[in-house]
C-alpha cells in the first residue's frame, strides 16, 4: 500500500506540474503532505519535513552563494570574452548556437557537478539565445543532457556510489563505459542538432555584430547609476583566477561545497565592489533568482523528506525489483539498466545506489550475474535522474533560463530516454553490462 501510494503520490505531482495546475514550488510541498496525511502519516509530518528541509540546507546555502557569485562574474564581465568568441563562431546560426551549447555544457561537465555546469552554460549562452529570440527549453536541454551523460565520471556522484556500495575496484567499473559514454554524447550532440536545425528553420541566420550585450537583462545590469557601470575589465584575470580556484576547489572537495561558495563570493564581492551601495545594488539585482531558486531547493526538502519518512521510496524500489520473475535472472544487468531510468528518476542517488543497488546484486549474483555488470548498468539511467524533481540543480537550470519546470519536462522527455536507450544498447552490443 505504501508503494502504491508513493506511485501515486509521484504520478499525481507530475501530472499537476506539466499540466500546470499547480506551481512546482507548491506541488513539492502541498502534494506529498496530503498524500502523507491520507497515508495516515499526518502527526509525523513535523519531524519527517524537518528532516527534509536540514538534509537539504547545505544545498540551498551553496546555491544561494552560488548565483550571487555567479552573477557578480557576469556583472563584471567575466564571461565577456567568453560570448563574443562563441558568438564570432556562430556568426547568429542558431544551430551553431546549439551545437556551442552541448560543445560548452560537455566541456564544464567534466568536474561532475550539475550546478556549476547549470550556471557556466546558462550565464555563458543564454544571452546569444535572448538575442536571436531562440527557444530557452532548448538550451535547458541540451545542457541538461550533456551533464546526463558527464554526470558518469567516477568524480561526478553515481558511479563512485555505485562502486563503494558494491565493494568494486573502480578500474573494472569505469574504463569499459567510456564507449558508452561517447555513443551517449553522440546522440546528444545530434539531438542537438536536430534542435538547432529546427530553430534555423524558425528564425533564420541573424546578422549580429561581435561584442554585443543582451539588450534587456545584461544592460540592466550594467548600470549602477548614471555614467556608473558594473564592468570591471581591470579584475578580468583576477575575476578568472578565482573561478579557476574556486572550479579546483570544487573538483578537489577541499572544502564542503557551501564553504567554498561562501567564501569566493565574499571575495569577489568585495574586490570588485568595494563601495557598499554598489554591493547593495548588485545584491538586489540577483535577489529575484536567488528568491526562485532556493524557495524551490527547500521545497524540495519537504517532498524528499515525506518520501523518505514515509518509506515511500523504499517501498516503491522493493515493488519495482519483486515483479521481475525468475526466468529473467540471467538478464538482471539489463533489466537493472532498463528500471535504473525510472528508479533513478523517483529518487536521489544516495537511496538507490546504497539501499537498492545491493539489493538488486545480491539477488543477481544467484543467478551468476556479475556484480560489476550490475554496477555499470546502474548507471545508465543516469540522463533521466538529471531531470528528476528531486534533484536541487534541475530547480537551478530551469530559474536561471527563466522557463516552467513542466515545460522544460515535457521538452526533454524523450529526448533524454533516447540518451539511456543509446548508451544501453551499446552496452549490450559490446558485451559491457553482460
Amino acid at each position: 500500500m505504501i508503494a502504491l501510494l508513493g506511485f501515486a503520490l509521484m504520478f499525481t505531482f507530475i501530472l499537476l506540474i506539466v499540466t500546470k495546475r499547480l506551481s512546482a514550488l507548491l506541488g513539492l510541498i502541498l502534494v506529498p503532505i496530503i498524500f502523507a496525511i491520507i497515508g495516515g502519516f499526518g502527526l509525523e509530518l513535523g519531524p519527517m519535513i524537518l528532516d527534509g528541509l536540514v538534509g537539504v540546507a547545505p544545498t540551498g546555502i551553496m546555491l544561494l552563494f552560488a548565483v550571487m557569485y555567479f552573477g557578480i562574474m557576469i556583472d563584471a564581465g567575466l564571461f565577456d570574452p567568453l560570448i563574443n568568441k562563441i558568438l564570432s563562431i556562430v556568426k547568429g546560426d542558431p544551430l551553431k548556437v546549439v551545437i556551442g551549447t552541448a560543445v560548452l555544457a560537455t566541456m564544464v561537465a567534466l568536474d561532475g557537478d550539475g550546478t556549476t555546469t547549470y550556471i557556466i552554460t546558462v550565464s555563458a549562452m543564454l544571452p546569444l539565445y535572448k538575442k536571436l529570440k531562440m527557444n530557452p527549453l532548448v538550451l535547458t536541454c541540451t545542457a541538461m543532457m550533456a551533464f546526463g551523460v558527464m554526470n558518469i565520471v567516477p568524480w561526478g556522484g553515481p558511479t563512485a556510489r555505485a562502486i563503494t556500495s558494491l565493494n568494486l575496484d573502480p578500474t573494472e567499473v569505469f574504463p569499459p563505459l567510456i564507449p558508452v559514454m561517447l555513443a551517449g554524447l553522440c546522440w546528444v550532440f545530434l539531438t542537438a542538432f536536430i534542435l538547432g536545425k529546427k530553430e534555423r528553420k524558425r528564425l533564420g541566420i541573424i546578422s549580429l555584430e561581435p561584442g554585443f550585450m543582451d539588450d534587456t537583462r545584461m544592460e540592466e545590469a550594467a548600470t549602477l547609476e548614471a555614467g556608473s557601470t558594473t564592468k570591471r575589465p581591470k579584475l578580468i584575470w583576477f575575476n578568472f583566477a578565482l573561478t579557476v580556484l574556486l572550479i579546483v576547489g570544487l573538483v578537489t572537495s577541499v572544502f564542503p561545497l557551501p564553504v567554498l561558495f561562501v567564501i569566493a563570493f565574499g571575495i569577489a564581492l568585495y574586490v570588485n565592489y568595494p563601495n557598499l551601495e554598489e554591493q547593495k545594488k548588485r545584491m538586489e539585482s540577483h535577489a529575484p533568482n536567488v528568491l526562485i531558486v532556493v524557495s524551490l531547493i527547500f521545497a524540495s526538502g519537504v517532498f524528499t523528506g515525506i518520501l523518505s519518512g514515509t518509506s515511500m521510496v523504499d517501498e516503491m524500489a522493493g515493488a519495482l525489483v519483486s515483479v521481475i520473475p525468475e526466468q529473467f535472472g540471467s538478464w538482471f544487468a539489463i533489466i537493472t539498466a532498463v528500471t535504473s531510468m525510472p528508479l533513478t528518476y523517483f529518487m536521489a542517488n544516495d537511496p538507490y545506489y546504497f539501499g537498492v543497488l545491493p539489493i538488486i546484486a545480491e539477488t543477481a549474483a544467484a543467478y551468476g550475474v556479475d556484480p560489476v555488470h550490475i554496477a555499470r548498468a546502474s548507471v545508465l539511467g543516469q540522463p533521466l535522474h538529471a531531470m528528476s524533481p528531486l534533484i536541487a540543480s534541475t530547480y537551478l537550470l530551469v530559474g536561471m533560463a527563466g522557463v516552467e519546470f513542466g515545460d522544460h519536462q515535457k521538452f526533454i522527455l524523450k529526448w533524454a530516454v533516447g540518451t539511456s536507450v543509446v548508451m544501453i544498447l551499446v552496452a549490450i552490443i559490446f558485451g559491457i553490462i553482460i
